[in-house]
């Protein structure tokens, strides 16, 4: 019989990289994101420019989602493909598990975030998506995150489990 591998091994064991697919930035509450190519970090503050930035301890300076989910998010609502903007996160990624990332830090580019807990929907996705969002988007709302070391992000940048 093979040897087992132990749990804690395997939640340790995360090779794949992912990739940023796509950056934006709510300026204030209400407002449109602003689709970006790149973004400043700061450590401790989060994206410049975003209206989350500068919330000294806030558990919530960057959200990621996975591109892979907003796929599932748009079959659950019954819909088509939905925009990435719709959804209020900061960085759609591709290509990695983001809840392997549960308790972690980890690098996209050059900065270095710490994963601090699950970006669960509001009731806005019943607005945005139409009736049953909310509900279609549980368990595929992201995560959030706070800003380690700062740098940049672009479109494109590797996201990696190893700091």
């Amino acid at each position: 019989m093979p040897e087992q591998t132990s749990l804690q091994t395997l939640f340790d064991t995360l090779p794949q990289t992912g990739r940023v697919e796509w950056i934006g930035i709510r300026p204030a509450r209400d407002e449109t994101m602003k689709v970006l190519d790149s973004v400043a970090v700061t450590p401790g503050k989060g994206l410049e420019g975003d209206r989350f930035r500068g919330r000294e301890n806030s558990k919530r300076q960057v959200t990621l989602i996975q591109q892979e989910h907003l796929h599932a998010i748009a079959s659950c609502a019954q819909r088509g493909a939905i925009a990435p903007d719709i959804f209020r996160r900061n960085i759609v990624v591709s290509g990695i598990n983001l809840l392997a990332l549960k308790d972690k830090r980890f690098r996209i580019g050059s900065v270095v975030l710490e994963y601090t807990g699950l970006c669960h929907p509001c009731s806005k996705m019943e607005t945005a998506i139409g009736p049953g969002g909310y509900n279609a988007m549980r368990g595929h709302g992201g995560i959030t995150t706070r800003v380690v070391e700062g740098g940049d992000i672009a479109v494109g940048d590797e996201v990696r489990a190893r700091v």
